[in-house]
């Protein structure tokens, strides 16, 4: 399979230059790819399509008459990062979590960063993900943030930007872990030659993590609360809940006695000391926040502000998640960190600034807009491929309600080759790399690229029709040993 008709079409390719040559990251895989038939590299996709389906990886798509499961479409051309470029997206991401944290701790302690004026006021009190019940709150080590996935992007311009932060219950990772499994499947002699950082031991690194914050000097008991099997990400909680050893529960089976949390189990009530909560903080006490909630667990909140179980991550860290609070975070980390940002933000008009309101309603079918408290590519209008009825529409959404609202500029995100039809098209991706807060911040070395299957479309979601793809991180002096190891798999 060559790729001699392979279009660029301006994009930034992660994996060939202007030129249509391999970067020197991705040399040995093109060259695996080159020397391949078009018939076996559509064997091996669908080999994986049928794995895919074997090992039950699937999410739900709200809505959907068709049946609420579906399997989550899968490239078997990975995406491939230096090491050395790595190591600075890795820097970053360890500062913004660090400066994010603090951050949080401010807002519900003293509140010095709104005092000097940094961030408006109304801003974090109007915010959807600001919880009053935590003002005052200490959680366990100080740790707000636990588990956070930072999608990133890269421009046409080559850089790397940091589109949004996810602070509340960041999904995606147990695809990672699986679409690495297929890919030592599917390219073994290209993964027995090629040093690709290991993504396997994420489950013992958040087992660890959730192990920290129980009580000091015990072995605390674990579990994983999940909505139920309708969740979009139900496959994800019992796949991590397995992976770690610890039990998967919904709210039903905890309960709340002598200040403590129990849970039910055939040998009778055992108590809780941590929770790795998948359940959004509305829904987590109908007690402290939504009455109607059927899922969370009645006077959770009180054991916990009591400090008699932790969370994470912790309730009222999604203050940090408001797509306005974005617009903000370099100047976050420069008021916390004394420090300029490693990783930038993409350039963002706040529709609540009078100025950026002017500028965004003129310029609606140029610019990518972004509701403050949605996900999953909802409540988001892009501009060059919308209709000048939706634009109205949008328009009038963003006067009633501007704070609720940002806009950016169309980024002509990165792509990677992707197997279409037995030949190889570029397809625009992001990325999400995994983060976990301990008694140091590790990063998980890649993360989940998305890649949006239909063509030219920028929306990577997967509710809205995209996939993923692997992610390989190379060892930070891969490139001195491409040429010596291009003889070992004999592509010379």
């Amino acid at each position: 399979m060559k790729f001699d008709l392979y279009e660029l079409d301006g994009c930034f390719d992660e994996m060939l230059n202007e030129k249509l040559q391999p970067r020197a990251a991705s040399r040995l895989l093109a060259r695996k790819i080159e020397a391949l038939p078009s018939a076996e590299i559509a064997d091996r996709q669908r080999a994986a399509d049928r794995a895919l389906v074997q090992m039950g990886i699937t999410f739900n798509v709200y809505g959907e008459s068709a049946g609420v499961e579906k399997t989550l479409p899968f490239d078997l051309v990975p995406r491939i990062i230096a090491g050395s470029e790595w190591s600075r997206i890795e820097r970053g991401l360890k500062q913004r979590i660090e400066a994010l944290n603090l951050f949080i701790d401010d807002i519900y302690h003293g509140q010095k960063i709104l005092k000097d004026g940094i961030i408006p006021s109304d801003v974090i009190f109007s915010s959807k993900g600001f919880r009053q019940q935590c003002i005052g709150f200490n959680p366990p080590r100080g740790i707000w943030c636990h588990i956070t996935g930072t999608d990133l992007v890269r421009h046409s311009d080559g850089q790397i930007y940091v589109l949004e932060d996810n602070l509340r219950c960041p999904s995606g990772v147990s695809y990672v872990l699986q679409n690495r499994q297929l890919m030592k499947s599917l390219f073994p002699e290209v993964f027995a030659a090629t040093r690709v950082r290991p993504v396997s031991n994420y489950p013992l690194r958040l087992r660890d993590m959730l192990e920290y914050l129980g009580p000091d000097g015990s072995s605390p008991r674990m579990v994983l609360l999940t909505p139920g099997v309708y969740n979009s990400a139900y496959f994800e909680h019992s796949f991590l809940a397995q992976q770690m050893g610890i039990e998967l529960v919904e709210g039903s089976d905890l309960v709340v006695a002598d200040n403590f949390v129990w849970m039910r189990t055939t040998r009778g009530f055992e108590k809780v000391d941590v929770i790795y909560r998948r359940i959004d903080d509305d829904f987590l006490d109908p007690k402290a926040f939504r009455p109607d909630s059927m899922l969370g667990v009645p006077g959770l909140m009180s054991v916990y502000q009591a400090g008699n179980v932790a969370l994470a991550n912790a309730p009222g860290s999604g203050v940090a998640d408001d797509k306005v609070v974005y617009c903000y975070v370099p100047r976050i980390i420069k008021y916390y960190l004394q420090q300029d940002p490693i990783l930038a933000n993409v350039p963002t008009y706040i529709c609540s600034e009078e100025a950026d309101l002017k500028v965004v309603l003129e310029q609606l079918d140029k610019l990518v807009v972004k509701a403050a408290n949605e996900s999953g590519g909802y409540g988001m209008l892009v501009g060059p491929q919308s209709t000048a009825e939706q634009r109205a529409e949008f328009a009038e959404r963003i006067k009633a309600n501007p704070r609720n609202y940002i806009a950016q500029p169309t980024l002509s995100l990165s792509r990677v080759p992707t197997l279409v039809n037995e030949s190889l098209e570029g397809r625009h991706v992001d990325l999400r790399p995994y983060i976990l807060y301990s008694k140091d911040i590790f990063v998980l070395p890649g993360g989940l690229t998305r890649v949006a299957l239909k063509k030219g479309s920028l929306v990577v979601n997967s509710s809205q029709g995209g996939g993923t793809k692997d992610t390989w991180v190379l060892a930070s002096n891969e490139l001195e040993q491409m040429d010596a190891i291009d003889d070992t798999v004999g592509l010379k």
